[in-house]
């Protein structure tokens, strides 16, 4: 647990780097264009699904619809696009983080083409949708709970992108398929937990993915580093 304290708290201050502002500025403008995106399409095919039923009031019932099909589908399923824009982007903030404090790492560097980014993003997208429907019935049940489908999706979503940002790091750097990553189980839910957390809290969660994947950086190399030594 301290390993993951101590890489988000080196994370964080590296928000001031030009290039992780940067790389910030784009995965929220094309997270929010996609949202935005989605909302108008929500909002012309439910306006022509209304025509003829609603008196004339097509355009507004439709564009009310999908103002809250959107605004609910966001808080569902921000996270997943989120990650999945990030993905993108990726590369650069973990190099950015592994040129500052890690710049022994070039040495093991193994860059991933566009493709590769595609299909790991491909992946990740995919992995989320089913883990998150597979849990929902289970969810519904517990809404009796007050509190239990929200803890419920936490573990969940803490499980994947614990896994999600150790990978954006260690795909980078390991030997072959067979070699195992160097933080435990444990160490990525941990940090998947901590994310997760603040993705469900307005604003913040439009900069957690990037704090995310830079703690993830410092993380890996830390273990790696001390796996070596030890």
């Amino acid at each position: 647990m301290n390993a993951v304290v101590t890489a988000l708290t080196r994370a964080l201050p590296q928000l001031s780097d030009g290039r992780i502002l940067k790389v910030l500025l784009k995965s929220v403008l094309v997270t929010l264009a996609i949202f935005v995106a989605v909302g108008v399409a929500g909002w012309y095919g439910l306006s022509t699904l209304l025509a003829g039923w609603t008196g004339g009031y097509a355009d507004e019932i439709g564009a009310l619809l999908a103002v809250l099909a959107t605004v609910i589908g966001g808080w569902l399923l921000f996270r997943l696009v989120a990650l999945a824009v990030l993905q993108f982007f990726a590369e650069e903030i973990v190099a950015a983080v592994e040129e500052r404090h890690y710049p022994h790492t070039a040495q093991t560097l193994r860059r991933r083409g566009f493709g590769e980014d595609l299909a790991a993003s491909l992946r990740s997208t995919s992995r989320a949708l089913l883990v998150n429907l597979a849990v929902l019935p289970v969810a519904l049940v517990l809404l009796v709970t007050g509190v239990g489908t929200a803890l419920l999706f936490w573990f969940a979503n803490a499980f994947l992108l614990g896994r999600e940002l150790m990978e954006m790091v260690w795909l980078r750097h390991r030997a072959d398929k067979a070699e195992q990553p160097p933080i435990s189980r444990l160490q990525r839910f941990a940090l998947g937990g901590f994310v997760a957390a603040l993705m469900a809290v307005p604003f913040v969660n439009l900069v957690v993915p990037v704090i995310g994947a830079a703690a993830a950086t410092h993380l890996v190399h830390r273990s790696r580093k001390a796996a070596t030594i030890a």
